[in-house]
């Protein structure tokens, strides 16, 4: 069975939960790992401190609205650096702002996503997510 390794970037519990819950739902076994913030995202990007065995990511869904470092920060820092740039990004939010839609794009993000608020909605668009980047797309190897 294929193994696909997704990096989570939520800092809402209740979001986070019913992602991963989603994703195990999933053809692909999904290795996850969750973060909560923008500095504890980059430290898994980059494998240092308690982040050092993490995986590279196959796909990271970002949140922009996060604590510490948000997530447009995390695009722009990460995209900058060339053995990260291929990573695909979903931009998955609650922002439907068209600056906010513009500038995930301008930074490079793979897509965005706003979160649906209704949870069986919510859930349907993380199995779309899941269905799409693991079955359709052809992603980039390591």
């Amino acid at each position: 069975m294929q193994l696909a390794n997704v990096l989570l970037v939520e800092d809402n519990p209740g979001d986070a939960r019913l992602t991963m819950e989603a994703l195990s739902e999933g053809k692909i076994k999904i290795n996850l790992t969750h973060v909560e913030d923008g500095v504890q995202a980059m430290a898994a990007l980059k494998q240092e401190g308690e982040y050092a065995n993490t995986p590279r990511p196959d796909l990271i869904l970002l949140d922009l609205n996060l604590p510490q470092k948000d997530g447009r920060e995390v695009l722009e820092e990460f995209k900058s650096i060339p053995e990260l740039a291929n990573i695909p990004v979903v931009v998955l939010t609650t922002s439907q702002s068209e600056e906010d839609i513009a500038r995930s794009y301008d930074l490079k993000a793979n897509c965005f996503i706003s979160k649906p608020v209704d949870f069986d909605d919510f859930v349907r668009v993380i199995k779309t997510i899941d269905e799409f980047w693991f079955s359709i797309v052809k992603l980039p190897s390591a």
